[in-house]
């Protein structure tokens, strides 16, 4: 039996990294001709990912290399700082991957590397090795092809030419889409190296692997097929939803409570309000959220976390109880005990899981999205950074299965949001999400049932697979 050798490179952030595992073992599942490595990359002086990847099982099929740590000049800003890490990994991918297909009889023939949409800089190693390069994108299909599309005006058309437009008109979205649902990469002048050299890696890969499914977003996957522009560009291979595991983390509040306390609440009643794993509000911002959840009524979670010192790079963490009680209005947690919970950190898949879980107030991370459609708890959007302002116009105005609190909320890189989002609309928002009758929830219960079928026999995201894996085998 002829097998084949995969080089998976990941990209060292838990939303990435945990996606792109998923997928390799949802390849090696599929067909056990395949033989997955996986190189992982270490950011300096982080943890973060060091708890999930040492919990990963290793067979004959799936086996993990660490790769030293690489440490970046202390003057690199952080708009670089991505790319100037795996531009150091090179010599030493290279190298590992030298030494696997030394030995080939026992791994396999090397068929191809999969590389995060990020780490699209390896595609010139792969090239060293004659196999392809497929990348994996953590992100949706419509959101692919506007960056695909913008890379291409922007080669065109001056970046102060753009900013000039209030809408756009793109090819993977059935609608006009405004510019503050642009992602902040396009608009910012000090991305525009990332976001060209991100989009041109894209370009150049031999496939594109992506996070969704067909029977969610039909209008962009058709686009890459009919529309000239996008249909001249690398193949898509929408397999998703790839729904990751939680890595195993400590709250302030044991998950085990969470979810007894959720076993008492009616059915589709409690609104869970979790911004992801770097979503953090200021103090004023924290009170309207307590004032708009207080005076709506409704049973709530709520992940509440303590924003990161400005201008650096780690992640919000749990604020202790007594910093907990002082950014809340005055008894708050008292007048609130009986019907609803402030926790830290959250096992938001066990959450969204849960039959009492009746709407869902998202920073619209496709990852989180993903989880939300699979268990049909529709999405009140709050987009905070990177591409999530595009997935919450993508929710609102294409899928019809969100309703909006805030479509252009932003928070640049120093902490700073361009605006303060009232209570009265953030309690409008959870009055909206939790309406049991509305169109919202009755499409969000039929995309739901989709995405529980796309991945057997027959459903679009099984065929897409298959042919993936069709294209590896025939690189042997």
């Amino acid at each position: 039996m002829k097998k084949a050798q995969v080089v998976f490179i990941p990209f060292p952030v838990p939303s990435h990294l945990v996606s792109t595992l998923e997928f390799a073992k949802l390849l090696i599942n599929h067909d056990n001709r395949l033989r997955i490595t996986i190189l992982l990359i270490k950011f300096p002086h982080t943890t973060e990912t060091d708890v999930y990847t040492k919990s990963l099982p290793i067979s004959d099929s799936l086996n993990f290399i660490n790769l030293p740590e690489c440490s970046l000049p202390p003057d690199t800003k952080p708009n670089l700082a991505m790319h100037a890490l795996i531009e150091a990994q090179k010599p030493n991918i290279k190298q590992t991957v030298s030494d696997l297909t030394a030995g080939e009889g026992q791994h396999g023939h090397l068929a191809a590397f999969v590389v995060d949409m990020f780490c699209t800089n390896m595609i010139d190693i792969a090239k060293e090795f004659s196999v392809p390069t497929l990348v994996f994108s953590t992100s949706g299909v419509a959101s692919l092809g506007l960056n695909l599309h913008l890379h291409t005006l922007r080669e065109k058309v001056d970046l102060n030419q753009l900013l000039k437009h209030t809408e756009f008109s793109i090819p993977s979205f059935a609608n006009s889409v405004p510019s503050y649902s642009l992602p902040g990469s396009v608009l910012n002048k000090e991305w525009e190296m990332f976001f060209m050299s991100y989009c041109r890696g894209l370009k150049n890969a031999d496939g594109i692997i992506v996070n969704s499914f067909e029977e969610l977003e039909s209008y962009a996957v058709q686009s890459f097929y009919s529309h000239p522009e996008l249909a001249s560009l690398p193949i898509i291979y929408p397999v998703g939803p790839i729904l990751n595991p939680e890595p195993k983390t400590k709250g302030t509040v044991d998950s085990d409570d969470i979810i007894k306390w959720l076993d008492d609440q009616p059915p589709s009643s409690v609104v869970f309000l979790c911004f992801g794993s770097m979503g953090s509000f200021d103090e004023d911002q924290v009170k309207e959220i307590a004032h708009a959840v207080e005076n709506s009524g409704a049973r709530f979670v709520w992940a509440l976390r303590k924003p990161k010192p400005k201008g650096v790079m780690p992640a919000p963490t749990d604020y202790p109880l007594s910093e907990l009680l002082s950014i809340l209005p005055e008894g708050f947690l008292d007048r609130t005990a009986e019907i609803g919970k402030v926790i830290g950190w959250a096992p938001q898949t066990q959450i969204l899981a849960h039959p009492a879980m009746g709407g869902f107030v998202s920073h619209c991370g496709w990852n989180s999205t993903l989880k939300s459609i699979y268990f049909g708890v529709p999405i009140a959007t709050w987009p905070l950074f990177a591409e999530q302002q595009t997935n919450a116009f993508e929710l609102v105005h294409e899928l019809k299965i969100g309703v909006e609190i805030a479509l252009d909320y932003k928070v640049d890189f120093n902490g700073g949001p361009n605006y303060l989002v009232t209570a009265d609309k953030i309690e409008k928002g959870i009055t909206n999400v939790l309406d049991t009758d509305g169109e919202v929830r009755k499409n969000m219960k039929e995309m739901s049932e989709k995405s529980k079928k796309t991945l057997s026999e027959g459903g679009s995201s099984y065929t897409y697979l298959g042919r993936l894996i069709d294209y590896i085998m025939n690189q042997v």
